[in-house]
């Protein structure tokens, strides 16, 4: 009786009487690992930022914070594996950026380095001297399915930021916006032809006043942008101010967050 039950169940599933469950599929989630910011108790928060990127064809460290012993502490706390990343991106040149790089090469060497072009020849060295493999950045380049890198923009700091596309638009990961914030979401939905759906890093917005920061979040609505996480260099009052603004879209950022996509 059992075989004729599970015979007749599975000649109505064959006829499409039965609908099929579809396997819901996993979107990239972010890893905050370095921040000014505590979100998850245990971790340790810095002048600083780091995220890690996966659910992505391979897994990305974006940025590396300042010390390499917090950067560690917060990947041990978050049970974060170093051996699973694959490609590093360094949006600027800053220590609070770059200074868990080595130390992290020290543990895992066989990864990508993609940073702005501008870094002197003597960083790129340290990097191959690791054994990675280091990339200058210049133009947009695509680095990953549906990854992108915005080029090296502005002069007096050059940086470069991260965009992730996906199927409610695209996901924009600033360092510390040295060029603007509004320079690279306006570079970033160039690149992909559509609206920066969310925002979230350092926005680098500390000495703005508040006439000044009411024109800036009336732009990022203008363009499009539906979520915002603003953090690490934002500056505080800056930060409410993003938040009264966005209210419910508004993303509280800080080590130990994860962000799904």
């Amino acid at each position: 009786m059992t075989s004729f039950f599970a015979f007749f169940g599975l000649t109505l599933l064959m006829l499409g009487v039965i609908p099929v469950q579809e396997a819901e599929v996993a979107g990239p989630t972010v890893t905050i690992l370095y921040d000014n910011y505590v979100y998850t108790e245990g971790t340790r928060a810095d002048w600083g930022f780091s995220c890690l990127i996966k659910g992505i064809e391979k897994t990305i460290l974006f940025d590396t914070g300042t010390k390499p012993e917090i950067l560690f502490h917060n990947i041990k706390q978050l049970k974060v594996n170093p051996q699973e990343v694959k490609l590093i991106v360094l949006s600027h040149q800053h220590a609070d950026h770059t200074g868990g790089l080595l130390e992290l090469l020290k543990r895992n060497h066989q990864v990508t380095v993609y940073m702005p072009h501008a870094f002197p020849d003597t960083f790129y060295q340290r990097v191959k001297n690791h054994g990675a493999k280091a990339i200058a950045v210049s133009n947009p380049v695509k680095i990953g399915q549906n990854i992108y890198l915005t080029g090296q923009l502005g002069d007096r700091i050059p940086e470069l930021s991260l965009i992730m596309d996906t199927d409610r638009g695209g996901i924009l990961i600033t360092g510390c916006s040295h060029p603007g914030i509004l320079t690279i979401i306006r570079k970033a939905k160039h690149i992909l032809g559509k609206d920066i759906h969310t925002v979230f890093g350092g926005f680098h917005l500390m000495q703005k006043t508040e006439q000044q920061m009411q024109k800036i979040i009336e732009q990022f609505k203008l363009m499009g942008v539906k979520k915002v996480g603003p953090t690490h260099c934002t500056g505080k009052k800056q930060i409410e101010m993003f938040k009264k603004a966005y209210g419910r879209n508004f993303i509280k950022i800080g080590t130990g967050k994860i962000l799904e996509f």
